[in-house]
């Protein structure tokens, strides 16, 4: 089985590795030219230092020699990302072999997950060939070869078994899951709340403050998750809960670290710039703030996000703000 793979950062090399490590055939496409040469020189991967590369895993900067006779098309770009690479797809021609999203964010204005951004670009035809999967899977974790459990959800109950059966391992188990929204959204969404726990425990605040807003912000993912479709229960599975819960309390989650370079002072800008990765959460609360609103569902936590990552405010005043709202009546 060949198996094109498209995007060599930290989380696609990981799943790449662990798809070649079951002896098929993968192809790592990237864009990045100069990660691309450090790769071909049997470098290991600058985000995994300590992990080399299975022998059947092929490094390429050519996409059609990626995706020729592919069995199966998985990708691992930004979520910014994923239109432009999709577009690049479509104007080879493929047209076949089943794509699965890794991606996790919502498309800023159109407010698209990443499976609908699939559908609107491949074609509504193309739907009951898109997937995705996603969890609590840190990719230093996975690399290691630690217990982890992740959801497998297709628009065809057919593939997201041939998802569960492509990707599992002794320690790598994969469920199945039929809620395409649900499962994309809530690992969408945990990057905005990983971010503000961040903030809080760089402030000092404590487990205390830090478990507020985990409950807190996986009642607002729920809450916003009803837009998109999806079923609220969901959300309190692997793709929800779990994924927030790896998300917000490891320190080697890039949304973690950025969030406590918040704390400690730094921009925006310079925080990326020290992470030298894509955080997803601050490109997607942007889109999630753009759903709430057009949906006129509140959704503070990342209001409050949003504000410190875009308008300057101040990091202790915002999560003092959250934590000092007016109470209601919890409704879960």
């Amino acid at each position: 089985m060949k198996i094109a793979y498209l995007g060599a950062g930290a989380w696609g090399f990981c799943l790449a590795n662990l798809l070649a490590g079951k002896g098929y055939d993968v192809f790592l496409w990237t864009g990045n030219l100069s990660l691309a040469d450090v790769l071909k020189r049997g470098e290991t991967h600058p985000k995994l230092r300590d992990h080399k590369a299975e022998e059947n895993l092929y490094l390429t900067t050519n996409l059609n020699e990626a995706l020729e006779d592919a069995d199966f098309i998985i990708e691992s770009v930004t979520s910014k990302g994923l239109r432009p690479v999709l577009e690049m797809v479509k104007e080879t021609g493929l047209t076949g072999p089943p794509l699965i999203l890794t991606s996790k964010g919502i498309e800023q204005n159109t407010c698209l997950l990443m499976s609908e951004v699939a559908i609107e670009i491949l074609g509504e035809e193309y739907k009951n060939r898109i997937g995705t999967i996603s969890g609590p899977s840190l990719a230093n974790e996975v690399m290691q070869k630690l217990p982890t459990s992740v959801v497998a959800a297709a628009y065809s109950p057919d593939l997201a078994l041939q998802i569960v059966d492509l990707f599992s391992t002794p320690f790598f188990r994969v469920y199945p899951n039929d809620d395409v929204p649900g499962v994309s959204f809530g690992g969408a969404m945990k990057n905005i709340i990983a971010i503000a726990c961040a903030i809080s425990d760089g402030l000092g605040f404590g487990e205390n403050t830090k478990a507020a807003l985990m409950t807190r912000g996986l009642h607002e993912i729920r809450k916003l998750s009803i837009v998109k479709g999806c079923r609220p229960e969901t959300l309190s599975g692997l793709s929800g809960m779990g994924d927030l819960c790896a998300t917000c309390l490891s320190t080697l989650s890039r949304n973690y670290i950025f969030g406590k370079l918040l704390a400690e002072g730094l921009t925006p800008e310079e925080a990326r710039e020290k992470i030298g990765m894509v955080v997803e959460g601050a490109y997607t609360c942007v889109s999630a703030l753009q759903l709430s609103r057009k949906a006129n569902v509140p959704v503070p936590i990342t209001e409050a996000v949003y504000s410190i990552i875009y308008e300057g405010l101040n990091s202790k005043e915002a999560v003092e703000a959250l934590l000092t709202r007016a109470v209601k009546q919890e409704h879960l």
